[in-house]
C-alpha cells in the first residue's frame, strides 16, 4: 500500500534540520474552541500556520508545526481513547519507574505542567530563527484564548558545532523510514518498514502490524511518542572525565569516546579506537560491530552500542527492531568551565517517536538502558549517560577491555535527570480533522 505523505505528520519520517525549536503545552478549557483551532490547523484558514507533512518540500519553509495530543486530552476533546494502548492511557508519570525515572527524576521533581490534569495539546514548532519561532508562536496562539490555556513552553536551540551540551555531534544516526529518504549519513542497516513508525501498516515484527485505535480515521498514519525534558550535569561530566583520564592513564577525550562509543566528533570508536580521525559526514553511519564481538575497539557497554547494537547478537534477536526516530534540541546556555556551578539549568528537549512506546521507548530504556542482561559481557550495569544506580551488581560502573586487559570505571555519577515526561498521540491530518469535528 502506498504511504500518502501528505497525510503523514512530517516530524514522524524526516528531520527539518531548523536551528530553533518550542514545544507549547496547552489545556483545553472548551472543547468548541480547542477543536476549532486543530481544525484551523489543517484547512488552509489565512494567518494559520498549517500541520507540516511529510510532502517534499520545493522551498523550505520559515517554520514548521506539528501537533500532539495526550490521553488527557483526547477526553477533553470529546474523544474517548478507545483501543489506545494502556502504557499511553496511563500515562509517562505512572510508568515513570519503568524507564528509570526515579529519585531526582521522580514526577514529583518534574515541571508542574508535566504532572498537570490539564496538559491536553502539544504544539511543537520548529524555526530558522529565533525570530521566524516568535512569529509562528504569535501566530498559531492568535485567538485561543480564553478556550485554551498555555500551561508551559519549552524552547531549544542549536548549539555550536551541532553538539549537545556534554560536546557530541547529535542525531547522527536516525531510522530511514520507509518511503521517505534518509534523514542523515548513510546507514547500512535496513530501510525501516512503515510500520514501525506508522500505524495501520506492516511492522518491524513479521506478520505483525500495531492496532489501530478506533476510528480508523483517527488512528491509521498515527505515531506515539515520549516528549521528553532532560537535564544534563555537565559539571559533572567534566569532573568524571577528568578524575578518569588521570585514574587511567588515558586522555579525556579516550574517555569520553569509550563512554559513548564514538569520538565527540562523531567519529565511531570501533573505525577509530585509538584516535579520533574525524571521518566525514558520510561515514560516520558506514559501520557495524562485526569482528569486535569482545567489545576491545568499541566498549560493549557504551551508549551508542546498547542503545543501537546494530549487528551484535542480542536477546531476543534483532537490534535493529526497536528503533526510535529522536526530534530534539538542547536548551540552556552553552557550558563554561570558568563558571562550573552557575545555577543553570541545561539539556535536551524532544520526542521520541515510534508505533509502540512500550515496544521502542520504554524497551530502550527498560531493557538496554538501565539492564545489561541483553548482550554478553555487560551484567547488571548501566548506561553511562541514562543509568541511575539504582540497578544491582554494577550499577554505575563502566566496564570495557583494551589491549592490557579488562578495565572498569565505577562510581559514575547521574548525569541526566528527567525534568519532565509525557506520552503523547501523533495524528495524520486525516485524525486531526476528525479531532476537529463537533
Amino acid at each position: 500500500m502506498v504511504l500518502d505523505l501528505s497525510d503523514v505528520q512530517g516530524l514522524v519520517v524526516r528531520g527539518y534540520t531548523m536551528p530553533t525549536a518550542r514545544h507549547l503545552l496547552l489545556r483545553v478549557d472548551s472543547a468548541p474552541a480547542a477543536r476549532a483551532l486543530l481544525g484551523s490547523l489543517v484547512d488552509g484558514t489565512p494567518g494559520r500556520p498549517q500541520v507540516t507533512t511529510a510532502t517534499p518540500w520545493t522551498e523550505k519553509p520559515d517554520s514548521c508545526l506539528n501537533v500532539a495530543v495526550t490521553a488527557a486530552g483526547l477526553r477533553a476533546l470529546g474523544v474517548p481513547p478507545t483501543g489506545f494502548p494502556a502504557e499511553f492511557t496511563a500515562g509517562a508519570a505512572a510508568r515513570a519507574a519503568l524507564v528509570g525515572d526515579t529519585g531526582p527524576s521522580d514526577p514529583v521533581h518534574w515541571r508542574p505542567a508535566f504532572t498537570d490534569p490539564g496538559f491536553h495539546l502539544l504544539l511543537s514548532l520548529s524555526a530558522v530563527s529565533p525570530e521566524a519561532r516568535d512569529r509562528a508562536t504569535e501566530a498559531v496562539l492568535a485567538g485561543t484564548a480564553p478556550g485554551l490555556t498555555e500551561l508551559d513552553r519549552l524552547d531549544g536551540d542549536l548549539l555550536p558545532g551541532k553538539v549537545d551540551h556534554f560536546g557530541y555531534v547529535d542525531g547522527i544516526s536516525q531510522p530511514t523510514v520507509d518511503p521517505a529518504p534518509p534523514p542523515g549519513p548513510p546507514d547500512r542497516l535496513p530501510v525501516q518498514p512503515t510500520g514501525a513508525f506508522l500505524l495501520g501498516h506492516p511492522s518491524q515484527f513479521t506478520g505483525h502490524s500495531y492496532p489501530v485505535p478506533d476510528p480508523p480515521a483517527l488512528g491509521r498514519n498515527g505515531s506515539f511518542a515520549a516528549f521528553r525534558v532532560m537535564a544534563q550535569d555537565v559539571a559533572a561530566f567534566c569532573t568524571l572525565l577528568a578524575e578518569q583520564a588521570q585514574r587511567t592513564a588515558t586522555s579525556e577525550e579516550l574517555v569520553a569516546a569509550r563512554l559513548c562509543g564514538r569520538w565527540r566528533s562523531g567519529t565511531p570508536l570501533v573505525l577509530s579506537p585509538d584516535t579520533d580521525a574525524r571521518l566525514p559526514p558520510e561515514a560516520l553511519n558506514d559501520f557495524d560491530y562485526a569482528g569486535d564481538e569482545r567489545g576491545e575497539r568499541c566498549p560493549i557497554g557504551a551508549h551508542v552500542r546498547r542503545m543501537h547494537p546494530r549487528d551484535s547478537p542480542v536477546a531476543g534477536g534483532g537490534g535493529a527492531k526497536h528503533r526510535i526516530v529522536r526530534r530534539g534540541l538542547t536548551y540552556g546556555p552553552p557550558y563554561d568551565p570558568a563558571r562550573p556551578d552557575d545555577g543553570q539549568e541545561r539539556g535536551v528537549v524532544g520526542l521520541f517517536i515510534g508505533a509502540s512506546l512500550r515496544d521502542q521507548f520504554e524497551f530502550l530504556m527498560a531493557e538496554w538502558a538501565l539492564d545489561g542482561l541483553f548482550a554478553p559481557g555487560l551484567g547488571r550495569t548501566q548506561d553511562p549517560f541514562l543509568g541511575t544506580g539504582d540497578g544491582t551488581g554494577g550499577g554505575r560502573a563502566f566496564r570495557f577491555r583494551t589491549a592490557a586487559g579488562r578495565a572498569e570505571l565505577t562510581g559514575l555519577p547521574r548525569l541526566v535527570t528527567t525534568r519532565g515526561g509525557a506520552y503523547v498521540f501523533l495524528p495524520s491530518v486525516t485524525g486531526i480533522r476528525h479531532l476537529a469535528e463537533p
